[in-house]
């Protein structure tokens, strides 16, 4: 496939100068790549020219457009300039880390952003879910994890509404709890009249607590209802994500329910 926007570093036009450590292995069948439309432009900000030649050549074999960048400064000029439908940053850049990448584009944009961490690097993953990022990936990267939380955010960005057996909204699809105001129709979301700027993911989760009010939520049902995680994932992107959220609608809206999850208050 036809490279696109090689960075300072040199991106896919040559052999890294050592071994290059591939993403782990992967149980996928290695026969026809799944589709992705050409259209789906990937920003892919990685220090390593390793990691980043491996990251970039497996999104490319699977159909995705992708720029890198090697440092967060240049992440953020590229960002900038040009049209990108999802982020993947590494949380460890020179210049400007990719925390501070990600709250930088989260003052214009909410485009999906997925963060990569290294293997037990707790307290960076919760700063980079503070600062806005939509979920996280452990390096060494597993292809297979790699490509179905993608393909799970893309999805968010694109949805419709949700799919949940909670009670019908109105006809109209607008619902009204106290000052906040949520159109499940045109998924828009007002705070006393003034339109509100959510996520996919944030909006995604404010869906199913409006389908539910009153009904306290496991944090694995939203798990498995908001970021599709088909096996148990980690309900701190969960617990941050309810933060964030909190800090937007305000936070009588959500409560706690101790050592269970949360329910939003009509």
């Amino acid at each position: 496939m036809q490279q696109h926007d090689r960075d300072a570093a040199g991106q896919h036009d040559g052999g890294p100068t050592g071994p290059a450590p591939a993403p782990a292995p992967s149980s996928a069948p290695e026969s026809t790549p799944a589709s992705a439309p050409d259209s789906v432009h990937v920003l892919l900000v990685e220090d390593d020219e390793a990691i980043r030649r491996s990251v970039g050549m497996v999104l490319e074999r699977y159909g995705y457009r992708v720029s890198t960048a090697s440092d967060g400064l240049t992440g953020l000029e590229m960002f900038r300039e040009g049209q990108h439908d999802l982020l993947l940053l590494d949380i460890m850049l020179p210049h400007l880390d990719g925390i501070g990448l990600c709250r930088r584009i989260r003052e214009t944009s909410q485009a999906p952003i997925l963060m990569m961490s290294a293997r037990g690097a707790s307290l960076d993953v919760v700063a980079g879910l503070e600062a806005g990022a939509d979920d996280y990936i452990v390096k060494p990267v597993d292809t297979t994890v790699l490509l179905a939380r993608i393909r799970t955010l893309l999805r968010r960005a694109t949805f419709t509404r949700p799919p949940t057996a909670g009670s019908r909204p109105a006809d109209d699809g607008l619902l009204a709890f106290r000052d906040l105001s949520v159109d499940t129709r045109g998924l828009e979301v007002r705070v006393e009249g003034r339109p509100l700027a959510l996520t996919p993911t944030e909006l995604r989760l404010l869906l199913e607590f409006v389908a539910a009010p009153g009904i306290a939520l496991q944090r694995q049902t939203l798990l498995r209802k908001v970021w599709d995680y088909g096996w148990d994932g980690d309900s701190r992107v969960v617990d941050l994500a309810v933060q964030r959220l909190r800090k937007k609608i305000g936070a009588g809206h959500i409560e706690t329910v101790r050592g269970f999850g949360y329910k939003f208050r009509r």
